[in-house]
């Protein structure tokens, strides 16, 4: 049932700390009253973000400044406003959760001048964005949003993968992809932009993730410390005026010229949402909706065809299969044996990444010799299994309506985008450009080479899966001091609050604490055995990939039919417990089963689960996949097992270094 209270307000002011003029103050609070957003109209607008008594964002100011010297903010005279309290639900079939509770107050203030803006409080977080009525287009100069906080806070962030000498336009170039950094926000390098979502920690334990949603026809929003040193400021992508191709197998845009300003406006429009969510405790983090729900809801009429799945995926293992009587790399053959296995377990997809077309030619209809794609669609198509396939950015961009309607006769199923490696607004309307096109013709699109997830999966839910993630690829070449085991128990909490990951897990060869070293044909996971199993029930993709060779699946069989046996999208997620950087406990339901799964940093660990608290234990049973008693030397040992649930409700779960567990609960039958 929708309960939709709106009415027009004229006063609902009061006295903000920090706020020097009470009579232009106004709060917006979350439903159960403990969060609240302070803003304040003086001769600038500033809001506080505050939690209880506690202050989590300090004085901070926000404004948008257009061409012809105008500054929406300063000196902002009210002229009416409106508030609204809405509890309603969001359903879905293509997310980590099937329904939605979708509760907050908003309050939408109209200013001289045609602009205005929206304060919007959910109990587990808040959000403002600017919009503007105006006759005619503009441009914008620059946004300010300042997020002001205690200089000892901390700031767990993903700095651009740059040097630190680069300046910014090098830093704008970027694949959105780099470990966690943890200091005190005083300690934040001024020159240096970290990319969203970032987390900053309060010395009460108390979070704040930051991140944005909504951005469309807008530059995407960096971070940096601000100038005076007392918190965190967006940087922008000043606007490509000029471009050229290159980069990677010239299959880039480079920018080689930009304007003095971010975006070109148009009169009337929404700007992009600032998302501050909360947190209590970590686990609330893990089970956060605020992007997906402040976004625009599905533009597509029609959602039926559009199929989420696990994909064999070829280039982590560098197409390597074993026991055969050809040579395996990019043709029909070994795409033959990727079929193969993917309709013997039960796999949607086999994905033709990065070497089917003619490198350098940047031109999808070029394809190499070795290839012949309609041949595959069809064989395929006769196992039950659909084709994704890789494009980079120019190839795409420049003959997108083409492409898809070529392809999507020919039975392929979809897209992964790759290299664009940009945010401004250019590179943003192009990925909406893709996701309707694609749409259009009934395609899928798995983006990489992108900025994080702000919520363009609900507004074409076609687009199922993004990088902006340090994943399991990048194990192919990272250093030996590489520490992926303690990235894996942070960026759930972070990276994931903005949506699904293409992480890419699976691995077979798995190693533990120093014994990992980079190999590019042969590539190895830190961490145990069942921690790459646990991967498929925490990292949330709706094209869930599987990175290994189908020979070493096919000789861990019993590792794969489980992984085979994984949801990729689900009806409830249950945030158990877990702590940034150290462990985390999650459930998950699809139908009337329970997946479960834990990790672990490279401490070893003792946890006791409550099953009682999401199911009935005695009308249960349970797989599991457990660290094996020799994990912490050697990381393949596993050990599975079926029995009922424990009567007292508690399942105890022990953790090797770097460990993880893994469990399919099913209702006795």
């Amino acid at each position: 049932m929708i309960r939709t209270l709106i009415a027009l307000f004229f006063g609902c002011f009061f006295s903000a700390p920090g706020f020097s003029n009470p009579g232009r103050n106004l709060e917006v609070r979350s439903p159960d009253g403990e969060l609240a957003l302070a803003v304040e109209f003086d001769s600038a607008i500033s809001f506080l973000l505050i939690h209880e008594q506690d202050t989590l964002i300090h004085k901070s100011t926000i404004y948008l400044q257009l061409d012809g010297d105008r500054l929406l903010g300063e000196n902002p005279s009210i002229r009416t406003m409106e508030r609204i309290t809405r509890d309603t639900v969001i359903r879905t079939n293509l997310y980590k959760k099937s329904v939605i509770v979708d509760h907050y107050n908003e309050v939408t203030v109209w200013l001289d001048g045609g602009y205005g803006l929206v304060f919007r409080v959910y109990n587990e977080g808040a959000a403002y964005r600017f919009f503007t009525e105006l006759e005619d287009d503009y441009l914008v100069y620059h946004e300010e949003a300042q997020f002001n906080m205690e200089p000892d806070d901390k700031v767990i962030r993903s700095y651009v993968n740059k040097p630190a000498e680069s300046d910014y336009e090098q830093q704008f170039f970027s694949a959105f992809e780099n470990l966690y950094d943890t200091s005190r926000v005083a300690d934040v390098d001024s020159q240096r932009l970290a990319f969203l979502p970032l987390l900053v920690e309060r010395a009460n334990g108390k979070k704040v993730c930051i991140t944005e949603a909504d951005l469309e026809d807008y530059p995407g929003m960096f971070l940096t410390r601000s100038a005076d040193g007392s918190g965190l400021s967006g940087v922008f992508a000043p606007y490509p005026e000029a471009v050229e191709a290159g980069g990677y197998n010239g299959n880039q845009l480079l920018v080689k010229e930009r304007a003095p300003y971010i975006a070109i406006g148009a009169g009337s429009r929404q700007f992009p949402w600032r998302v501050m969510a909360v947190s209590v405790k970590d686990s609330e983090l893990l089970d956060n909706d605020l992007v997906y729900k402040l976004a625009s809801p599905s533009r597509l009429q029609d959602e039926a065809w559009i199929q989420p799945g696990k994909v064999a995926w070829e280039w982590w293992n560098d197409w390597n299969v074993r026991g055969v009587d050809f040579k395996t790399g990019i043709n029909n053959e070994t795409y033959k044996q990727y079929i193969d296995f993917a309709a013997a377990k039960g796999l949607e997809y086999v994905i033709l990444d990065d070497g089917w077309s003619v490198k350098g030619a940047a031109d999808l209809f070029q394809v190499v010799p070795e290839i012949d794609i309609k041949l595959l669609a069809s064989y395929a198509k006769e196992k039950g299994v659909g084709l994704i396939l890789w494009a980079g950015y120019r190839s795409f961009d420049q003959n997108m309506e083409e492409v898809c309607k070529h392809y999507a006769a020919l039975g392929i199923k979809g897209f992964k985008i790759d290299f664009v490696d940009r945010d401004d607004q250019v590179a943003v309307n192009f990925y909406y450009r893709a996701a309707e096109t694609a749409a259009r013709h009934q395609l899928l699109l798995t983006l990489h080479g992108m900025y994080k997830p702000t919520g363009i999966h609900r507004t074409y839910p076609n687009v199922l899966n993004f990088e902006g993630i340090y994943g399991l690829e990048n194990m192919k070449v990272a250093p030996p001091e590489t520490d992926l085991v303690t990235y894996d128990v942070t960026f759930p909490f972070i990276r994931m609050l903005a949506g699904p990951v293409d992480y890419t897990p699976g691995a077979m060869r798995n190693v533990g604490y120093g014994s990992y070293y980079p190999l590019y044909s042969e590539p190895m996971s830190q961490g145990t055995r069942t921690r790459q199993l646990a991967h498929y029930i925490i990292s949330e993709a709706p094209l869930a990939m599987l990175s290994d060779s189908p020979t070493n699946y096919l000789a861990e069989e019993e590792c794969v039919d489980f992984i085979a046996s994984v949801p990729v999208v689900w009806d409830r997620t249950v945030a158990i417990d877990g702590k940034v950087g150290e462990y985390i406990i999650m459930a998950r339901r699809k139908d009337d089963e329970w997946f479960l799964a834990a990790m672990t940093n490279w401490e070893p660990r003792e946890l006791r689960v409550a099953l009682d608290d999401f199911i009935d234990s005695e009308n249960y049973t349970i797989e599991m996949f457990e660290d094996g008693m020799n994990a912490d030397r050697f990381a393949q040992d596993y050990s599975r097992s079926e029995t009922t649930l424990p009567k007292d409700g508690i399942l105890k779960v022990s953790l090797a270094p770097g460990g993880g567990f893994a469990a399919r609960i099913t209702p006795k039958r």
